[in-house]
């Protein structure tokens, strides 16, 4: 086996490498055909020669250690080439049989030395949090590459991701955006020309380059070339084009859009693809640099318990602010990310104590999701993103890409529902529950005080897969001693009494509202038990069931949210096995306008009034 040499290969590793190209083709035209879903163009045709050069060129790995830390990485933004890097990852480590994407018992695990490839245009975001987390915090030699497709880069997206790698001078990543011609000699599409594309990315300030992408000598010297650039990333425009190397397909719309060939169709072009290859001869790729330090994000623990007094007011948006600083100090790879809130959601406050480990993300909350996925790849840290609440949907794509990857990210979103006030509707979220109870294996966060605040944003830290945060900005007393303890999917049943008639449901604001409801409904004679659920997902159905039976089987939930997919519908699917159980709901049900907090809660009829009332009509019916 040989190795790769430098940025001007000979005659030999320039057939090898075509060699090779060639060879992931026809790894692509049969998962292809396998699965039948899947085009062998595009992606798997075009961008054949430039995977080959990263792979046994260019990038330096260890294929018996796939996931080694100091491995470079590969992102492929280009989702529907999939098949092009599974075929990439067997060609290296030797296997005759790569993986068949699309097949019924599941999804291939994603090649390893990149990130799962998912809808277009998120994939140069995450690059960018694989970069700057090698630049900047391992600071190490690793570097990131990242293959952007030809439609995709139309997308907001990517050039936020643009903007962002100018920003912070990641000159250890390499975007390599494909402009594909429908067949040879063939224009780019409308608004899509290379130079067009080389001038954006320039305008960005991004180092920029322009080749043949079916000229493996013409793409080493590319990635040499970026290689050797400081203080900038690098923009390398392939140009290429479309099922290049499949007999009368170049041109084929049909083949474009995601049809496989039929069966004989495949054989002709696998034999006709075969027939070009003329060496057997495979390039071992170079070795990393082994200078990432080791890392272990197990065993985060809170240095000391909560500081805050009995009766203290204190938003838990301030307190998430704070906890996130504390958390700082106890973890030296706990990062922060923010979209320019900072000052909203006290996440300056982190960036104050640790500068060194806060991102600015500006107002590009899909990027900054995108960019948080990328820095918490591998293990590599523990990454909570900050924003208004609301701004979240905007990343909802991004989200759901967090969950299909399985990846380990906090989101802490503040400025939650009406009873955020006077700055006006558009920034209170109000379906943000809905959102992330969607998500699959996501964790939801609702504390209700400080203390409770603090040990959301420890135990976030230390759980697996995806966590969301809501805070509000109503200061609201501590209810909780330093010593509460607090788990993941516990409820707190924090007023109870043997006569308890109805048991009331809150969390955040609304759970301060149940207490009021209940101090004047005691002074009434009549007794009704409170529960913080603290985790809306999971939710403690065992404990809501059993309170709610110890109380006649009467709820009411109460939540500054809409009715539709928050707190009062989770509480009644965890019930609706139960036949003796009625759950009366309280939500925002109008869209919301400008006031004061306290105006609104009860405007809204989520207030203690809007409770008490509720009480009254639940015993009388």
């Amino acid at each position: 086996m040989a190795t790769a040499k430098g940025p001007n290969p000979d005659a030999e590793t320039v057939q090898v490498l075509q060699d090779v190209a060639n060879r992931l083709r026809i790894h692509a035209i049969r998962a292809a055909c396998a699965s039948g879903s899947g085009a062998p163009r595009a992606g798997c045709g075009s961008a054949a020669e430039t995977v080959a050069v990263l792979f046994f060129h260019t990038m330096r790995y260890k294929p018996a250690e796939p996931s080694h830390p100091d491995n470079d990485r590969l992102v492929l933004a280009q989702a529907h080439a999939a098949p092009l890097l599974h075929a990439a990852w067997a060609e290296a480590a030797q296997e005759s049989d790569p993986p068949t994407p699309r097949r019924v018992e599941g999804e291939p695990p994603p090649p390893p030395l990149g990130a799962a490839p998912g809808p277009l245009g998120q994939g140069l975001g995450a690059a960018c949090g694989m970069a700057f987390t090698g630049k900047y915090f391992d600071q190490a030699s690793y570097r990131v590459f990242c293959l952007v497709g030809d439609a995709e880069a139309s997308g907001g997206a990517v050039w936020e991701a643009l903007a962002f790698g100018a920003q912070y001078n990641l000159d250890n990543l390499v975007a390599v955006f494909e402009v594909s011609c429908p067949g040879p000699g063939g224009a780019a599409p409308s608004g899509r020309p290379a130079g067009v594309r080389r001038e954006r990315c320039e305008a960005f300030g991004w180092n920029t380059d322009s080749v043949d992408g079916h000229d493996v000598e013409q793409l080493c010297q590319a990635f040499w070339r970026a290689a050797q650039v400081k203080n900038r990333p690098t923009a390398i425009i392939v140009k290429t084009v479309e099922g290049w190397g499949l007999p009368n397909a170049e041109d084929a719309e049909r083949w474009r859009r995601g049809t496989p060939l039929p069966p004989e169709r495949a054989e002709a072009a696998i034999r006709a693809i075969g027939s070009r290859i003329k060496t057997h001869s495979r390039l071992a790729p170079k070795a990393p640099a082994e200078d990432s330090p080791q890392i272990n994000l197990s065993n985060v623990k809170m240095a000391s318990p909560p500081a805050y007094k009995l009766g203290e007011k204190m938003a838990t948006g301030k307190a998430s602010g704070l906890a996130l600083a504390k958390l700082g100090h106890a973890h030296k790879r706990v990062i922060v990310l923010d979209s320019d809130t900072k000052s909203s959601t006290f996440s300056e406050i982190f960036k104050k104590e640790h500068p060194e480990r806060f991102i600015e993300c500006l107002m590009a909350e899909p990027n900054m999701v995108s960019v948080a996925l990328g820095c918490a790849a591998r293990g590599r840290t523990i990454a909570f993103a900050s924003t208004f609440a609301a701004f979240f949907t905007r990343a909802f794509d991004q989200i759901r890409m967090g969950a299909i990857s399985d990846t380990n990210i906090n989101l802490i979103g503040s400025h939650s529902g009406v009873s955020f006030g006077e700055d006006g509707p558009y920034q209170m979220a109000l379906e943000d529950l809905a959102m992330f109870r969607s998500i699959p294996n996501c964790t939801i966060f609702y504390p209700s005080d400080a203390t409770a605040t603090e040990h959301a944003v420890y135990l976030a830290a230390s759980t697996k897969g995806m966590c969301f945060i809501r805070t509000s900005q109503p200061e609201a007393a501590v209810i909780y001693t330093p010593h509460e303890h607090f788990e993941v999917g516990q409820a707190k049943v924090i007023r109870h009494g043997a006569h308890d008639k109805v048991t009331v449901i809150g969390a955040g604001v609304t759970l301060h509202e149940a207490l009021a409801a209940a101090d004047d409904l005691f002074q009434q004679g009549i007794s009704v038990r409170v529960i913080d659920l603290f985790t809306i997902k999971p939710l403690d159905a065992a404990t809501i069931i059993s309170n709610a039976k110890a109380t006649g089987g009467r709820i009411i939930t109460v939540e500054d949210h809409y009715r539709e997919g928050g707190i009062g519908e989770a509480v009644c699917a965890a019930v609706s096995g139960e036949p003796d159980i009625q759950v009366h709901r309280l939500a925002v049900t109008e869209l919301p306008r400008s006031g004061k907090p306290g105006e609104l809660l009860d405007m809204f009829g989520i207030s203690a009034r809007h409770i008490i009332a509720a009480v009254k009509y639940t015993l009388m019916n």
